[in-house]
């Protein structure tokens, strides 16, 4: 059995030679956007329905559906590389809609208190990652000769603190034999282009929110637009900037399309709008797609304008539906506890998943040595399915070590376990 493939969740493995593809509860992927309390708020357009008459905010679970299955869908994707998912269920354009629905609530507070909020409730859990990783690799050897950038290694080191930029990462470094295989540092940094994105996404989001007030449709469309722009070439920048404007042109719209959604523009149109031109975006994405040669092997998020395209029509359709549960549906109750624990560790799960990915596939293909095994068994030890389950305990273990981290972003009390239980 093989390792895993490359982190691909969002566009190529990170960093790419071009252009890379690719809130708040916890800041980004976490804490499902509550439905207001019943006051002055809960009669701002497009809020949703009215909480019940109790203090505090309830939480909308049918957002944290959503976002416990993009997580789910990522780790999935991440370890068996199939192209097929992100059509299934558009993962990361889902993650950006709801920072975005969530950010633009949180925007009826000054914006540089907003801001604040945010940045603080992201950097801990990557500061976390990022000791612990940059240890490892200046542990393995890593340091500025070995990546031939002398002048600038120390200062590049400085995007593990801020990501405004994609942080350095040992590009050749032995690894724990056995245990983590040598590409451990570029699984390590793969998922912080989303981090990268969400920090600029925040940033600019009150203008985007004063665009989307006296513009609505061109702002909503604008990155739409960008992506056709940057396919056609019609300029060039550095690698680094390359990157953020891929990102933001790629899921710029599914993160206006949050903010849209809380801000009531959707339910302003028609009932048979939405249903009616979300698919025409949707299958413009997979025609695109396949003409730049997805049926010969390359997948969604290698096609920036088409994951756009396609991201777009499915969150499109998502939100409209959008049935802002307070409580769980019966058929679902039996789920809630897993679904709540991946939204209050949704962070920590996000930042740690590939490297669990790859610990599960190393200690995995250990079992070939085991002649009873490979002699009788080889179809179990080629099973994707044993890796799934190594890798989600692994990830319950980084759930009990490192997410205290998202608490103290949060500034809670930290917990090991936060799945819902008293």
């Amino acid at each position: 059995m093989t390792a895993p493939p490359p982190f691909p969740v969002a566009g190529p493995p990170f960093p790419a030679s071009g252009p890379s593809s690719p809130a708040a509860g916890p800041p980004f992927l976490t804490a499902g956007p509550p439905l207001p309390a019943a006051g002055p708020a809960a009669s701002a357009p497009g809020a949703g329905v009215p909480a019940p008459e109790r203090r505090g905010a309830v939480r909308d679970r049918y957002f944290d559906l959503l976002r416990a299955l993009a997580l789910f869908r990522v780790v999935l994707y991440h370890l068996t590389g199939w192209a097929w998912l992100p059509i299934v269920f558009p993962s990361m354009g889902v993650m950006f809609a709801l920072a975005g629905t969530l950010m633009a609530r949180s925007l009826e507070r000054p914006a540089v208190q907003v801001i604040r909020g945010r940045v603080r409730r992201l950097l801990p859990p990557l500061w976390l990652l990022g000791a612990i990783g940059v240890t490892g690799m200046v542990a393995q050897g890593w340091g500025p000769d070995a990546e031939s950038h002398p002048g600038w290694w120390w200062q590049h080191l400085a995007y593990w603190i801020l990501p405004l930029s994609d942080p350095p990462y040992a590009s050749d470094v032995a690894g724990i034999e056995g245990v983590l295989g040598a590409s451990w540092p570029e699984e390590l940094a793969g998922p912080l282009w989303y981090i990268r994105a969400y920090l600029w996404f925040v940033l600019f989001s009150p203008l985007i929110l004063r665009g989307l007030r006296r513009l609505p449709w061109p702002t909503l469309l604008a990155p739409l637009a960008l992506a056709v722009v940057l396919r056609l070439d019609l300029f060039s920048t550095t690698e680094r900037l390359d990157s953020a404007i891929t990102d933001f042109s790629t899921f710029g719209a599914c993160w206006v399309l949050g903010m849209a959604h809380q801000e009531g523009v959707l339910k302003r149109l028609p009932a048979y709008i939405v249903p009616s031109i979300a698919p025409v975006f949707a299958g413009a994405g997979l025609w695109w797609a396949s003409h730049e040669g997805f049926r010969s092997g390359f997948d969604l998020d290698s096609i920036p304008l088409a994951q756009a395209l396609w991201s777009f029509g499915c969150v499109l359709l998502l939100l409209h539906y959008s049935p802002s549960w307070t409580e769980w549906p019966s058929r679902l109750r039996p789920f809630a506890r897993p679904i709540t624990l991946l939204n209050s560790r949704a962070v920590t799960v996000y930042l740690w998943h590939n490297v669990c990915i790859l610990t599960a596939a190393t200690l995995y293909d250990r079992l070939w040595s085991v002649d009873a095994l490979s002699e009788n068994v080889p179809w179990l030890l080629e099973s994707w399915i044993p890796v799934l389950l190594v890798t989600w305990a692994l990830i319950a273990l980084c759930v009990l070590a490192f997410g205290w981290a998202e608490d103290v972003a949060a500034r809670r009390r930290p917990r090991l376990w936060p799945d819902g239980r008293p």
